[in-house]
């Protein structure tokens, strides 16, 4: 792949054979603008290199983050483990909780899966419905629209 890349860049650059990897240090200050010294061009590339750190670590975390909602929701579906988000976990630090609006989505799941209980909570609140009521509840109904509709 790389050599695709290559050979692409030499295309475009009309056969050249000149590799960017041969730059050295002194063509690096010689192609500095005169109005800007050798030191506040050192202290902007640290710069650079710290912003890049921060930025790499916060995604870092937030891809274990998004690691541990999958493994959270897994757990909680039962299905199978991927080896992939423990190991985003594990670059990210080892321990990575969720963030509290994430944890309370998947507790609230949760909680919701567990009221509703299957069919077996169905059943038992299908007991609890008094058919007589019901009944008179649905004929009353039919007989409203009886009413309006001349059809019937």
């Amino acid at each position: 792949m790389a050599s695709f890349f290559t050979a692409a860049l030499k295309s475009f650059q009309g056969g050249k054979d000149e590799s960017p990897k041969g730059t050295s240090k002194d063509d690096k200050a010689a192609a500095l603008p005169n109005s800007v010294a050798r030191e506040e061009f050192d202290e902007y590339q640290r710069q650079l290199l710290e912003d890049k750190i921060e930025r790499d670590k916060v995604f870092a975390q937030r891809k274990a983050e998004r690691a541990t909602m999958r493994m959270h929701l897994r757990d909680k579906y039962h299905l199978s483990q991927d080896e992939r988000d423990d190991a985003q976990v594990h670059v990210a630090g080892g321990v990575v909780e969720l963030p509290q609006d994430l944890a309370a989505m998947v507790h609230s799941e949760k909680e919701e899966e567990d009221v509703s209980g299957g069919a077996f909570a169905f059943l038992a609140k299908l007991r609890e419905v008094e058919l007589p009521a019901l009944r008179d509840r649905a004929l009353g109904g039919v007989d409203q629209v009886k009413e309006k509709c001349a059809l019937m």
